[in-house]
């Protein structure tokens, strides 16, 4: 697997790395799905030990996926897996408690050393701040930091990380807290890295990046041929394209047409889809959902950025 130079933590993470929200399950917060049906626990632990297998060395979790069951999977994997040759990541933000805000200082240090035990580490490299909700008017934010650098300066993490579903969030805080890693939403579908200055504030500090969702749930592969519905607790049930017959269709078209561009690769439609991205991220790797071991073998020949009249090729074609 491929290896980029993960910014300015200086550390070599493959361009491909391992995703684990699906490895949580299924899961709701209050009535809204949150989690992945179709998990089998076994199956997703078999990914793991492969993924370290094939050169994935970048794993990313968080406190609430299974409200810690990806954490507890990863933390077992240390019987066979030497926990050294993994960059692990996790996140703080989504759960909120009896707390009047999710990024109550006595709540992150709770969560913080729930995520420890769950992984069974004395330090986890990257976490993040799991969204940027600092109040209204940011009140929360100095606070936040404030407690985010004290773990840091106690060795229980390592480098901090600020991720988001909106781009132009992440760019309204990203200065005051100036993240070693951004996980931003990107995909070929869905693209404001540069529209919202992010990816220039990313080369500008030499930060590293970690695209999530790149495949928008699967959506964008053309795996799906007719509208799908989801049990309970899938988060898949909140994308409407999902019910799409139109939007569906022309998914099945774009995957035909990768699949004629990139004949010559082994995983044409995977190729095109991450190494798109990667194309303008020299930073930046692509976080990749891996439930079972076949997935995982799917993906060992990926990492590779497409050329600029390539990836445009593929951008143009999802827009």
């Amino acid at each position: 697997m491929k290896k980029i130079l993960f910014g300015r933590t200086n550390q070599l993470v493959s361009a491909i790395s391992l995703g684990t929200w699906s490895h949580g399950g299924p899961n709701t917060s209050g009535n809204t799905p949150v989690g992945w049906t179709g998990y089998d626990e076994d199956l997703a632990y078999q990914a793991l030990l492969k993924a370290w297998e094939i050169g994935i060395n970048h794993w990313d979790t968080a406190d609430v996926y299974g409200n810690g069951r990806s954490e507890q999977l990863i933390g077992r994997s240390w019987k066979t897996v030497r926990r050294e040759d993994i960059f692990l990541a996790s996140k703080v933000g989504w759960f909120q408690g009896d707390y009047p805000h999710y990024y109550h200082p006595d709540l992150m240090r709770q969560q913080l050393e729930q995520s420890l035990k769950n992984l069974c580490t004395e330090q986890i490299d990257l976490y993040y701040f799991h969204h940027c909700l600092f109040g209204k008017l940011g009140e929360l934010l100095d606070g936040a930091m404030e407690t985010m650098l004290r773990f840091r300066d106690e060795g229980k993490i390592r480098y901090v990380g600020l991720s988001d579903w909106d781009l132009k969030k992440i760019m309204q805080v990203v200065d005051k807290i100036n993240p070693d890693v951004i996980q931003p939403y990107r995909n070929v579908h869905d693209d404001a890295y540069q529209s919202s200055g992010l990816k220039d504030w990313v080369d500008a500090n030499n930060a590293g990046a970690a695209f999530f969702s790149p495949l928008r749930h699967g959506l964008l592969t053309g795996k799906y041929t007719t509208p799908t519905e989801f049990p309970a607790g899938d988060f898949r049930s909140n994308v409407v394209e999902f019910g799409d017959a139109n939007f569906i269709r022309r998914m099945q078209e774009n995957k035909r047409l990768l699949e004629e561009k990139f004949a010559d690769h082994t995983q044409p439609v995977l190729y095109g889809l991450t190494g798109a991205l990667l194309s303008d991220a020299p930073t930046g790797c692509v976080l990749l959902g891996q439930r079972n071991p076949d997935q995982v073998a799917a993906v060992a020949a990926l990492g590779t950025s497409l050329s600029k009249e390539d990836a445009r090729w593929v951008f143009d074609l999802y827009r």
